[in-house]
This record gives structure tokens, sequence and C-alpha cells, in this order.
């Protein structure tokens, strides 16, 4: 059974991401800070007969990031890494507080480098694995109400496009889905996210692509 390991699993694009790789077959692995939130996700999924568990993780701990990867991959090989967290802070520049942005984006853009660099190794070594990226509308247009958000997305982008080539030459796959709006838990575009991170999965090796844009409907 191939696994799915969701970073920053919610409700919404996380939970329906999750549950359309579990549709195909996967052992999926969902994590979060909050750990009972996170069980009854995997409650709610397990329900409809998938297989899947809840681990805990603080995003904005790399080491706590990185322990999980590596339990994942020791335990069971890691086929798909989806890393989904962010702090979804509102403030403009005046109102955002000075200690707060550094853990902001441990979060939006740290976690994800460090959940990369953990799962690398061993998809290189079976030069095999896809790595799956939530990316948002601001890292392409930021706003200034959002600015820790918004330098996270546009980190989140340069992540993916830095490594697409490199990562491709050793079997693994790079993509982000660039979500342009905000989307709510049980939503047809929450849906339809996780609908393009599956198709992004999915292509052939030859026709891999590294982003695709998802535009939530009004």
């Amino acid at each position: 059974m191939k696994t799915f390991l969701s970073i920053g699993t919610g409700p919404g694009m996380g939970l329906e991401t999750a549950e359309r790789f579990a549709r195909a077959g996967f052992r999926v692995i969902l994590s979060a800070r909050d750990a009972g939130r996170t069980q009854e996700l995997a409650r709610q999924l397990a329900a409809k007969g998938h297989t899947a568990e809840a681990r805990t993780v603080d995003a904005g701990d790399p080491g706590s990031v990185a322990r999980l990867v590596e339990d994942v991959e020791r335990a069971f090989g890691l086929d798909v890494l989806h890393y989904n967290a962010a702090a979804m802070r509102q403030a403009t520049l005046a109102d955002q507080p000075r200690d707060s942005f550094n853990g902001d984006l441990a979060v939006n853009i740290g976690g994800a480098l460090a959940a990369v660099q953990a799962a690398a190794p061993g998809m290189a070594g079976r030069r095999s694995g896809t790595i799956l990226l939530t990316g948002g509308g601001f890292g392409l247009q930021p706003h200034p109400d959002y600015l820790s958000l918004s330098i996270g997305k546009a980190g989140i982008r340069a992540l993916a496009l830095g490594l697409f080539e490199s990562f491709r030459d050793q079997g693994i796959h790079v993509a982000t889905v660039t979500v342009a709006g905000f989307v709510t838990p049980g939503s047809a575009d929450a849906a339809a996210v996780g609908e393009r991170f599956w198709a992004l999965h999915g292509q052939p090796a030859g026709a891999w692509e590294v982003e695709a844009v998802h535009t939530p409907a009004g």
C-alpha cells in the first residue's frame, strides 16, 4: 500500500486532498498541531473505509517536521508528501507583531523546506515520489493585509519552481497548486483543489508540470 502524508491537515483542502488519495487506495497519515482535531479528521476517513491515522506535528518547528517525515519513511516508505500548513494571519505591516513574523514564516515556508529535506533522500533512493505544496494567490499578488502569508506563499512557489528540474532528474515530482482565493471547508472548491493535486501526481514522467492554478468560484 502506498503512503500519503499530509502536514498541516485542516478540514478543507488538506482533508479533501487526503481523501482523494485515500479513495485511490493510499494509506493516509494526517498531521497537525491540534491532536484532537486531527484525530477526528482521521476518524472521518476511517468511517468511510479508508486507511487513515493521525499524528501530531508542529509545522513551525523544523525538527518536529523532520522527525515526522523520517518516522513515516521508516515505517512505511513515503510515496506522496503534501505540505498544507499556513499561518493565516491578517495583519498589515503596522499591525504585525514584531515577535510573530518569524514564527509565521517558520510555518508558511520553513516547515515546507524541512519536510522536503527529510523526504527527498528516501524518494531519490527509490527514484520515485511526489512532493505537493499548497500555494496561494498572494504569492503572485501580495496583499498588504496578509503580508506574512503573502511572503510565505511566494516562498512556497519559489521552492517548487526552484527544485522542480533537479528533483525531476532524481525521479521526484515537485508541484504546487496556487489557490487564488480563500476556500471554505466542505466546499466544491476544496474538493476541486484535491483533484488538482491528484491530477498533478498522476501525470506521466515525461509530462510533469510544476504548477496548477485554482481560482475559487465567486
